[in-house]
């Protein structure tokens, strides 16, 4: 009996030595801590297509989410007042025209008098000064038909920039001051806003990478692109570039990791622990014997492309671990 429970001993331990891949000396290493936030996507710039003059929407051609090309005409304001402005401008330039037809008439008819020597010079001059007055006048009306017609075509509200429409907080038919919004279009690229509590304010810098949750639950890089020297309500603001960021709805927010200090931890290969009934083990090699030992853990790392458990108790530094 002695001997056969000598022999089934040896065999667990030739079983438990033939499944053994390694051991590994747990030592303090020094590791990223990381600050989870929520980030908001956004575009980088914020444009306002604006209504150039007062009137009435008669057109509207875009609404939330369509996509626009700088100097696009995405609706038409409408003045009643100038049309009948450049009409009367037109009936007084006939007017003028008509009267200048009569100074040259008389300035060709004086000319011919003082030729024959029937009329004086002075009366030629004054025929002269009435048609160059006469010409003048009607290019001060034209000019300010010009600047009619200009006010007029200012009625198209042009897309200030390619982007997409964000809001459009008018309708058609609306009665609009000049300057008043008609849409407003977000362009130059989407990033991630962060907002961080102000005690990780110093362990910003630009340039680090950070993690984004993508929506299968893994984690995609992106780099801290900005951070911006006003701290607002206990918190500093930062600016994220992401790499294919998905923008199909501006203002969504993701999960964001931010590298915000760093601090020792006790390292073991996530394959390293058993759990069972909600507890987890490790098995240690102390010389000849293995033995499991209860350890509480932290978060999960990944060290170079191997999952790590952080061991928070159950572990000294310089025990040596066993890795199945």
């Amino acid at each position: 009996m002695k001997a056969s429970l000598v022999g089934l001993a040896t065999a667990l331990v030739m079983t438990t030595t033939a499944v053994w891949a390694g051991t590994i000396v747990v030592k303090p290493t020094t590791v990223t801590e990381w600050k989870a936030v929520y980030g908001k996507v956004e575009t980088r710039d914020t444009n306002a297509a604006r209504a150039r003059i007062g009137g009435s929407l008669v057109e509207l051609t875009v609404s939330e989410g369509d996509v626009v090309k700088a100097g696009q005409v995405i609706a038409l304001v409408k003045d009643d007042k100038i049309a009948f402005q450049i009409q009367a401008l037109d009936a007084q330039i006939k007017a003028l025209e008509a009267q200048l037809d009569n100074a040259e008439t008389e300035l060709q008819r004086g000319q011919t008098l003082v030729d024959k020597g029937v009329s004086t010079t002075q009366r030629l001059d004054q025929l002269r000064l009435q048609t160059d007055v006469a010409r003048n006048q009607i290019a001060a009306a034209e000019a300010q038909r010009a600047v009619l017609v200009q006010q007029q075509s200012e009625g198209e509200v042009l897309a200030p920039a390619d982007g997409r429409v964000l809001t459009v907080p008018v309708t058609r038919g609306a009665v609009l001051m000049a300057g008043e919004s008609v849409a407003t279009i977000g362009s130059g690229g989407y990033f991630l806003r962060l907002a961080i509590p102000e005690r990780h304010a110093a362990a910003l810098k630009e340039g680090s990478a950070i993690e984004i949750a993508a929506g299968d639950g893994s984690m995609r890089p992106g780099r801290l692109a900005k951070i911006y020297p006003e701290i607002d309500g206990g918190r500093v603001t930062a600016d994220v570039a992401v790499d294919g960021l998905d923008t199909a709805f501006i203002g969504a927010r993701l999960q964001v990791r931010v590298p915000v200090g760093s601090g020792a931890a006790l390292l073991v290969p996530a394959g390293a622990v058993v759990t069972r009934h909600g507890l987890d083990f490790v098995s240690v090699k102390q010389g000849d014997k293995t033995v499991e030992r209860a350890v509480v853990l932290g978060e999960k790392r990944n060290v170079d492309g191997v999952a790590m458990a952080d061991v928070l108790t159950g572990l000294t530094s310089g025990e040596e671990v066993i890795v199945p």
